[in-house]
């Protein structure tokens, strides 16, 4: 059986009062919608929420569900809308800093450099460009970030984002290419992280 049809399976047993199929779907597509999310939030505690908000309107909403594209690009577009939803609500923007400390269940622990095996320069070099992309991103309308990270850093196609966010194709194109151009122009000041050779 495909994962499409075994999804199908669990959708319409769930759709019946099935907890324990819609579990199945939740347990099944939990990291990835985590994932996405995470990468728009760049919160462990957003995100979180994010998902767990995301799998109550799915589950509300699964009537509805007709089955015409992916079970995941459904659940792209109800955690894209979610995230777009969580944005309207909080405008102030907050950003980590690299000696903020992170509470973890022994206590709190200072952000640390994940990767040792690089030098210092390459580590900053590399933090720099993160931060630079980052800092552009969080300047973005949350539209636009949505679909740069679906495109880019979660690899959907043009028509899996047509299908998440019930646009057509052309129209993807065209606004994803502006919101190409339009992180490209606020990185312009940070070119030199990006030079090449």
């Amino acid at each position: 059986m495909t994962q499409a049809a075994d999804d199908a399976l669990l959708i319409e047993r769930s759709r019946k009062g099935d907890r324990q199929a819609f579990d199945m779907l939740v347990v099944r597509y939990q990291d990835r919608a985590y994932k996405y999310a995470f990468r728009l939030v760049r919160d462990p505690n957003e995100a979180a929420d994010i998902v767990a908000d995301s799998f109550v309107r799915v589950y509300n909403a699964l009537h509805h569900f007709r089955g015409q594209s992916a079970f995941s690009t459904w659940l792209y577009r109800i955690v894209t809308n979610c995230f777009l939803d969580a944005r309207k609500k909080v405008k102030n923007k907050t950003h980590l800093s690299l000696e903020q400390t992170m509470s973890v269940e022994d206590g709190e622990i200072q952000r640390q450099i994940e990767d040792p095996s690089e030098g210092p320069e390459a580590i900053l070099e590399k933090n720099a460009r993160e931060d630079a992309v980052q800092g552009a991103l969080d300047d973005m309308p949350e539209f636009q970030k949505a679909m740069l990270v679906m495109y880019h850093v979660e690899g959907l196609s043009y028509e899996e984002i047509s299908d998440s966010l019930d646009l057509p194709i052309g129209t993807v194109k065209s606004r994803l290419n502006r919101a190409r151009v339009a992180l490209r122009d606020k990185l312009s000041g940070h070119m030199e992280l990006f030079q090449l050779g």
